[in-house]
């Protein structure tokens, strides 16, 4: 990622889409909004509004690295749904393995009910992907 500026991190569900962003010199990742799916308007919307320069979008992954189940296919579809919506902004598919995972850990550990973290779940997943892509991992 060699472009200075904001990166938007998307986390695609069947309900809700996650969305979270960078700051411009892309150091901290922090959450927007949640929408409810399919959300492509919205996620243009908030690209345009903070001038993003890249969107990741995860891409579901099993342990082992396959990306081969439904999760990932809808995320692909979502994907390249988006990217003629944002062009020339690249639109990217990256591995979420264990971002959703490790966003309900978080949030249970911060005292949050599995019911009251289900509005926010999908916007910390985008977070947390964003902030590994961020970090380079």
């Amino acid at each position: 990622m060699s472009l200075p500026g904001v990166v938007l991190a998307v986390d695609v569900g069947t309900v809700r889409v996650g969305v979270a962003a960078s700051d411009p010199h892309r150091i901290l990742a922090f959450p927007l909004e949640t929408v409810p799916a399919p959300g492509h308007a919205r996620v243009v919307e908030l690209a345009v509004e903070r001038d993003a320069v890249l969107i990741v979008v995860g891409l579901p992954t099993s342990l082992s690295g396959a990306a081969d189940s439904a999760s990932a296919d809808m995320a692909r579809a979502w994907a390249e749904e988006l990217g003629p919506m944002l062009a020339p902004v690249e639109v990217r598919l990256v591995d979420e393995r264990l971002t959703t995972v490790s966003a309900t850990a978080a949030l249970r550990a911060a005292g949050r009910s599995a019911k009251a973290s289900r509005a926010v779940v999908d916007q910390a997943a985008a977070v947390a992907l964003l902030q590994a892509v961020l970090d380079g991992s």
